[in-house]
């Protein structure tokens, strides 16, 4: 049987995520950070996901709220709301803890969580990196994934734009 009520139960507050890195951390496991807004999920998502899963025992996904996608994209963004978007992101294997943000960037976010590895899609340089000091001067590494090319959201849209 299935533990379909799990997938709720990954979808943490920031500090219910605190405390539960606390008892990881007591059980010598190590954690990954990634985030996004993860608005129409693709393979592109999904192969970022697998590489920061890969990185450490527990992946935690950062969201941006809905306010925050919509200063990010645009008016006509997000097209599915937070809660679709962390559900759906809990519902994956590899995705251990999912948690909701409000503002611009993750700073907040990773400050709370000190996270032992940042992972972080695209061409950035460390130095370009959201919270990669902070990681790093807590001892811990940031580490950046290539871009699976012809996968966006954005794609996405415009193609079902030239559909209909």
């Amino acid at each position: 049987m299935k533990q379909t009520n799990a997938i709720n139960q990954k979808i943490y507050t920031l500090s219910s995520l605190v405390a539960a890195i606390s008892g990881w951390r007591l059980k010598g496991l190590t954690v990954s950070f990634t985030n996004g807004c993860f608005d129409i999920l693709h393979e592109g998502h999904i192969a970022s996901l697998s590489q920061a899963a890969s990185e450490a025992d527990i992946l935690i996904v950062g969201v941006n709220s809905d306010a925050s996608t919509k200063r990010l994209k645009g008016d006509e963004r997000p097209v599915n709301n937070e809660q679709s978007r962390s559900l759906l992101l809990a519902s994956l294997a590899i995705v251990d803890a999912v948690v909701i943000f409000e503002e611009d960037t993750p700073l907040n976010l990773i400050n709370n969580l000190l996270p032992d590895v940042l992972v972080k899609g695209g061409d950035y340089t460390i130095e370009q990196i959201v919270g990669a000091k902070e990681v790093i001067a807590n001892g811990g590494r940031v580490v950046i994934n290539k871009i699976v090319e012809g996968f966006s959201t954005t794609g996405i849209i415009n193609k079902i734009r030239r559909l209909g």
